[in-house]
């Protein structure tokens, strides 16, 4: 047998060992499925699954030591994460094997790996898990203490390069082997897809329903900080409140539903309050006309299975008092 033919053949067992016959499993959760770029190991179902659009990311592409600043690529783009699991059977290193093949089968360079904390630092795991910059604590299966295996790797493409990073982890206490994938495609972001009302739209509404839904006033994912894009709809708010001195507001915070429902109602209230300083700070007005609180996702305007309904349900409102 020829070389040509050896390494065909290992390429197709490879893929066989990723790949499987339907597109979700009965024990994945509702709504996930398989990232198009990279399939399952058999077997594995799919424990936490988040899809964004457009947002943030870091790909960790360098070992992290004990009290070492952690860093990593930070990217933009369509974010997916997966967290699969594994029966304990098949241990950390085959399946890790069997990724790394596929990735180089399907054209994808390594720019980063390491396996345990001797290679890629006392601090990794803790980074990766609990950060918060990688995948969301709580996200499915985790282990700490015991073997892992990690990779990074990128394809470049006309239409947005790839990037892959996956951690594989064994967790012989509970006789499974978790995996975090994260893939992030550097596609351009879609703008042009939301408004700011200006100030006579601001008052119609308030006039005619008693409410107004203002969006672009922006976040970072998580945080609670009004970022300087949000200078226009912050422009228009102050000059409606200006205008109408007897006008007193709720500032109502608005999230979709992505997290728990406690860390959403805490974040949405920390941004209602963010608002409301931004309008005392740099447009004075005075704090007895605003009421900050955050409602979370508990007022949606559309359904949150997609992530065009999620960004109309992220949003502040004005709603009078």
């Amino acid at each position: 047998m020829n070389a040509h033919i050896v390494k065909s053949a290992c390429l197709a067992a490879i893929a066989a060992s990723l790949a499987t016959s339907s597109p979700a499993w009965a024990e994945d959760v509702k709504g996930s499925k398989d990232h198009p770029a990279l399939t399952r190991f058999e077997g594995a179902e799919i424990r936490a699954y988040e899809h964004k659009d457009f947002d943030e990311a870091v790909m960790p592409d360098r070992p992290i030591p004990r009290e070492a600043e952690a860093k990593g690529l930070e990217l933009e783009g369509k974010l997916t994460r997966i967290s699969y699991r594994i029966d304990g059977k098949k241990s950390a290193l085959e399946v890790y094997r069997n990724y790394q093949g596929a990735l180089q089968a399907g054209g994808f360079k390594t720019l980063f790996e390491c396996k345990g904390d001797e290679q890629c630092g006392g601090d990794f795991q803790s980074f990766v898990i609990n950060g918060g910059k990688v995948r969301q604590p709580g996200q499915g299966d985790a282990t700490f203490g015991g073997k892992y295996y990690v990779v990074l790797a990128k394809k470049e493409a006309p239409s947005g390069d790839i990037y892959v990073f996956l951690d594989v982890m064994e967790d012989g206490s509970n006789h499974i082997t978790p995996v975090f994938q994260q893939v992030l495609e550097t596609k351009p972001m879609q703008t042009g897809q939301v408004q700011v009302l200006d100030m006579a739209a601001m008052q119609k509404s308030l006039a005619e329903s008693g409410r107004v839904a203002v969006y672009g006033v922006y976040f970072d994912t998580d945080k609670a900080e009004v970022k300087p894009e949000s200078k226009a709809a912050l422009d228009e708010m102050g000059k409606l409140l200006n205008a109408n001195p007897n006008l007193k507001v709720y500032v109502v915070g608005h999230t979709d539903n992505q997290g728990t429902l406690a860390g959403n109602m805490d974040l949405s209230q920390k941004r209602a309050d963010a608002v409301v300083k931004a309008l005392e700070a740099g447009y004075k007005v005075p704090a007895a006309r605003l009421s900050p609180r955050g409602v979370a996702s508990l007022a949606p305007v559309a359904a949150n299975d997609a992530e065009a309904g999620r960004a109309k349900n992220r949003r502040v409102e004005l709603v009078s008092q």
